[in-house]
């Protein structure tokens, strides 16, 4: 009878955590570039064997890769990238990658996020542009051009699709395999003027709240009757003593 007060247990940690997935989704559906963090419980389903007794797992994290809508904005340090691709950043903690393409020049030239961390060219270093040569106009394979002069590229880097992401600042992720530059912009490229949105769905995020509340109250129903059930049965081994 304690085995179900047990599971009940878990899958309320479970749902907490599911809950704490959605909460952030939501609080970042209006940042650039973000991408939504789902649950997969894929790894859990393969190890499930022939146990009587499973606990609920938390499942396990991952971010998606799906796309955002593109907003133009008319800026020209604003850019978004069609395709699967990532622009490069170095940070503080090393190099990491963000569909986030707001940009700004500083004092020495460099081409900046508005966090302040460098952008990086396909080679992977800091990108120098003339912030007095008047504005840039970048191509869709990163090139960039100031009165009609190329000063630079903009790298786009392509991430393995097997490739494990962990949350970055800057709506970035770092992955644990090293991205590739991209070459072939025949499907990727780089939108001068625009920028990407967050590719949370907030109705989806709304639909799994109320999935999960029904699952808290569900799951508070059943713990209750597990306990009701065993007072019952104290009772009774109480009596019969």
């Amino acid at each position: 009878m304690q085995n179900g007060l047990y599971v009940a247990v878990s899958a309320q940690v479970a749902l907490q955590r599911r809950l704490e997935t959605i909460a952030d989704n939501v609080a970042n559906m209006n940042t650039v570039g973000y991408r939504a963090t789902g649950v997969s419980f894929e790894t859990e389903m393969a190890r499930t064997g022939d146990a009587r007794l499973d606990y609920v797992s938390t499942g396990s994290d991952y971010l998606s890769r799906r796309a955002g809508g593109l907003v133009k904005t008319g800026n020209p340090l604003d850019f978004a990238v069609q395709g699967d691709g990532w622009f490069g950043i170095q940070t503080p903690r090393g190099p990491a990658y963000t569909r986030d393409g707001r940009a700004r020049i500083d004092e020495s030239g460099t081409l900046r996020t508005l966090n302040g961390d460098p952008i990086l060219d396909a080679g992977g270093a800091p990108i120098l542009v003339d912030g007095a040569a008047g504005p840039l106009t970048v191509s869709a394979d990163g090139m960039i051009t100031q009165n009609g002069r190329q000063v630079g590229a903009i790298g786009l880097f392509a991430i393995d699709p097997g490739a494990s992401l962990i949350r970055a600042e800057n709506s970035g992720v770092v992955p644990d395999k090293p991205p590739t530059p991209i070459l072939e912009f025949t499907r990727d490229g780089v939108v001068q003027g625009a920028v990407e949105s967050s590719n949370v769905d907030p109705v989806r995020e709304m639909t799994r709240l109320i999935d999960v509340t029904r699952a808290f109250d569900g799951v508070a129903a059943e713990a209750s009757q597990s306990e009701t059930s065993l007072q019952e049965a104290i009772k009774t081994l109480a009596s019969s003593a």
